[in-house]
This record gives C-alpha cells, structure tokens and sequence, in this order.
C-alpha cells in the first residue's frame, strides 16, 4: 500500500511539474493569424529606380478551367513537376512604377473595386502606400490592355480619378472594345464584370487618353510593341533607360509553366486564342534571343527574369531579388 501511494505521488508530482511547464494558450504572447504585410520590390534600371507593387493575388480556380487545349492529365504533370498545386492557378498582380526622375511611369492598374476573384486583389493603393509612392505623382499611367484587372485600378469608389494628374496610355481597339456591350462576345467569362470595369474606369478618363500605335515611343525610353491576340490591340512596352532594358510583357504569358513549356496553350480569357500564342512565341523568341529581362504581370512575385528556349517552348529563369539594398537589375 505505502509503494502504491509513493508511486501515485511521483506520477502526480510529475503531471503538475509538466503542466507548469507548458504555457497555456490564454498565456501565449503574440496572437495567430496575424496578415501578410503589403508587398513591393524595387531595384535599379540604369539611372531610373523602379518598383513593383502588388494588387493581391488572383485565384482562377481549376487552371483546367482556363488554360485549354491542353489536357487534364498534361496541366497536372506540369504543374507537378515544378512544384505547384494542381487545384488551383494563383496568379500574381505586379503593377510596375518607374521614376525616371523627371517623371513616374505606372504600368496597368489591378482590379480595383471589383472582387470577382475575391477579396485578395485591389491591394494596389495600400501598396502604393506602404511603397511611399504618392498617387498623385505619377504623371503617366500606361495600360496593357483593357481587361478586367489591367484597368481596374483608374477610378476610385468614390468616383474620383485615382493618379488625378496623369495621362493615360492605351489601344484605342481595346478601348473601343472592351466598353462596347456588342463587341464583348455574349460566352465570354464573367462578360458583365469586364464591361462594367472598362466602362466604369476608361470612359471617365477618355479625355485623357493617348492612344499609342505599334513601335511608337510614347514616352521618352518606352516604346509601345503590338502583341495582339490576349485582347484585340494588347501590347508590351519596352523601357530602356541609358542603354540598360526591362521588357513589361503585360499579359504576353500568364503562367510560367503552362503557357511556357507549350506555349500554344490556349487561354480562356483570349479574343483570339491563336492569335496570341503567335504572339507570345515571337516575342519571347526575341527576348530570349537578346537576353532582356522581362517584367510579367502576373508571374510569381516580383514578376522580374528571363526566359530562354528549351524544346518546343521556354524557361522562365526569376532575377534573385536583392532585398538588402536597390540593386542594379
């Protein structure tokens, strides 16, 4: 009886020794769930600074639901072999300021108010923020084209013009297009939320809108080069300051492995589906060719490489960001 006793004494002892030990969740120090803070990288291009800023990211679900004429099995295989999840394409928003010094330079605007991918985009003011970038500063905002998420980001829910002080670049195709109700084919994804987002923010700017033509340099280092097909007038701009460039390829690719490996995948969300693949071998062809880095709208964060052929396609190689100082790109 008295070792039975010793030996419930001992294992109590132990228990109470233990849980003194352990804290308890009401004693924790620093709560859980805490968010991510808002993201933006700069770096050097020649003499101008840039930086990119994040609208959110932008979940489209099922990647089969998007990137067609491809089958099921070949998207999970690719997405497999680099790492990336199979059930959902997340991709990224990089919205690219350049300060030239004389003047700043913003490429395509983000979603804005519209939450048709969820309540992870429309980050791009708060990032413009946190980036010390004061809106009313930029003195040109250029446009890819005039999608959803592209545009989104002109006019503000209180109806004001976010850059009150800017001119506006765009396709005057695109233009006319995307704020058409009877151009929009009636199967397009989510038509009424890429009509009322065009509408709602290009036609109260359209008096300041230049409407840039293939090769033109709109801007003093950034010329205007057509790659139709994502949207009826969709371009990249290449930006070259002091002999160093950066290629803003807007939506030339979406996706770093599905529409890179084969890059006649097609996209959903296209005009003309054939039309773009056509476009995206030739330029990044003469990319790689020429080995200039590329900014992409919607690569994994901060969007900034090169790509390089392989095979019947290309590689995407990410820039190593450089967080401790602004680096030279």
């Amino acid at each position: 009886m008295i070792l039975t006793n010793r030996r419930r004494f001992l294992t109590s002892t132990a228990a109470g020794a233990a849980a003194l030990a352990l804290p308890r969740r009401s004693q924790a120090k620093m709560p859980l769930g805490q968010p991510q803070a808002p993201y933006f990288y700069r770096f050097k291009l020649g003499s101008a600074e840039c930086t990119v800023v994040s609208d959110g990211q932008l979940p489209l679900g099922n990647p089969a639901n998007s990137f067609v004429k491809i089958t099921k099995e070949e998207i999970d295989t690719e997405l497999r072999d680099n790492f990336l999840p199979t059930n959902n394409a997340v991709l990224e928003q990089n919205i690219l300021v350049v300060n030239f010094g004389d003047r700043v330079v913003l490429f395509d605007t983000g979603m804005g108010t519209d939450a048709l991918f969820g309540d992870s985009t429309g980050k791009m003011l708060k990032t413009l923020q946190a980036a010390n970038i004061d809106p009313k500063s930029v003195d040109a905002v250029v446009m890819s084209h005039a999608h959803i998420d592209h545009c989104g980001g002109l006019i503000g829910a209180d109806g004001k013009r976010n850059f009150p002080n800017a001119q506006y670049f765009i396709g005057e195709a695109d233009f006319n297009y995307w704020t058409d109700d009877g151009t929009i084919p009636a199967n397009y994804p989510a038509r009424p939320h890429f009509l009322a987002q065009a509408r709602n923010n290009l036609l109260p700017v359209k008096d300041s809108i230049h409407f840039y033509k293939d090769n033109e340099q709109i801007l003093p280092g950034v010329t205007a080069l057509s790659a139709p097909g994502h949207t009826v007038s969709h371009t990249i701009f290449m930006i070259d300051v002091g002999g160093k460039q950066l290629c803003y390829i807007g939506d030339l690719a979406h996706h770093p492995v599905l529409l890179l490996e084969h890059p006649r995948t097609q996209f959903a969300y296209d005009t003309d589906a054939a039309q773009s693949a056509e476009s995206r071998v030739r330029m990044l062809t003469m990319l790689a060719s020429n080995r200039i880095p590329l900014l992409a709208y919607h690569f994994a964060w901060p969007g900034i490489g090169h790509v390089a052929t392989h095979n019947d396609g290309f590689v995407y190689f990410p820039a190593n960001p450089q967080m401790e100082t602004v680096g030279e790109l």
